[in-house]
């Protein structure tokens, strides 16, 4: 029962992530596709402005999940960092080097500095949910078991790279919602309609690789496929495409207030669906949550720590999303500095 009840809470920190990581990772899709310097000069300070108050809270989800997976499911944990240590490797890499390209391009004086940090920073954006997605279609499709070797097949095959492309499409849509919800904040209705239109573009990719996903994983993937299309599952399914039309409804429209929910709620039921395609496994079909759970002693602790967890961490997080949602968390200008005479005495 403990086993069952904390590998639904690691299907929710996963579906978090991909939410809270997925909206910055877009960003940096739209920083990439921007343009030169100066034709992207705006769109880029949009973004800088948007992910500055979040970015580093967001990687709390990343954490929370490799923790629950190492002390909830240490089988499962060494399987999938065995068989995926390449993918799962080049996406750590590319954490680091966005995080490190966002921090540094900023305060680089030269031109050629912020160009190379930049790049660093849009081009890691795209590549770690990528190989993220790679390594969870390896699972969907159970190509990771005891007995299977690290290899190419585990990640590049048919599933698994339309994981990838699904979660590059679910960023590129999530960035361009919330990016073009805070043009309007900032009174850019140029900026609004431009990433207004990329996020449908976004939706209509992220509609066609879903449905193009039902038809590989008929094949490549039985179980999953089985799961996505019967039971709670299916419900999942169909929360996903209804969010999706109300999205894109949305965004057509004038306002379009209510679109960052509606969006969230397209990749968060996707995951759901995933997770609850899978079950009773957690690698289909050869590993259930039951005999991939750790000790009883160790998920009892775990679960209270997930219970602390939810009462101190999750509304703080929630509390700071709202505050830079609705714009309360603005920096300072150098306007601001001396509109204020920041730096007299007295």
């Amino acid at each position: 029962m403990i086993a069952g009840v904390i590998a639904v809470v690691l299907l929710l920190a996963i579906a978090a992530y991909a939410c809270a990581g997925g909206t910055d990772y877009g960003a940096g899709f739209w920083d990439l596709t921007a343009g030169g310097a100066e034709r992207g000069k705006r769109l880029r300070w949009l973004i800088d402005h948007a992910m500055a108050p979040v970015w580093e809270v967001n990687n709390v989800w990343l954490i929370f999940v490799l923790i629950t997976m190492w002390t909830g499911f240490p089988v499962f944990f060494q399987q999938v960092f065995t068989t995926m240590w390449l993918p799962l490797a080049l996406a750590a890499v590319g954490i680091v080097l966005r995080g490190a390209g966002f921090a540094l391009r900023k305060p680089a004086r030269r031109l050629a500095g912020r160009r190379l940090y930049g790049a660093v920073f849009a081009l890691s954006s795209l590549l770690t949910p990528f190989f993220l997605g790679t390594a969870a279609g390896g699972v969907a499709s159970g190509r990771v078991t005891s007995t299977t070797r690290a290899s190419a097949d585990a990640w590049a095959n048919p599933t698994s790279l339309l994981f990838g492309l699904l979660a590059i499409a679910t960023t590129a849509l999530l960035g361009a919602v919330f990016l073009a919800a805070d043009a309007r904040r900032f009174a850019a209705p140029d900026l609004d309609a431009y990433f207004r239109q990329r996020a449908l573009g976004a939706l209509a990719v992220v509609a066609v690789l879903a449905v193009i996903m039902l038809f590989v994983t008929h094949g490549d993937a039985p179980h999953v496929w089985h799961g996505l299309t019967h039971g709670v599952g299916l419900v999942f399914v169909i929360v996903a495409a209804l969010g999706t039309l109300a999205t894109a409804w949305l965004l057509i429209r004038s306002a379009g207030a209510w679109s960052r929910v509606t969006a969230v709620g397209v990749v968060a039921s996707a995951v759901l669906a995933w997770g609850m395609a899978q079950r009773p496994y957690l690698i289909p079909t050869s590993l259930t949550v039951a005999d991939g759970a750790g000790a009883h002693t160790a998920l009892r602790f775990l679960a209270l720590v997930t219970l602390v967890a939810v009462v101190l961490i999750v509304p703080a997080v929630a509390l700071l999303y709202w505050l830079d949602t609705h714009g309360e968390l603005e920096g300072l200008t150098d306007a601001d500095l001396r509109r204020t005479g920041a730096g007299d005495e007295g």
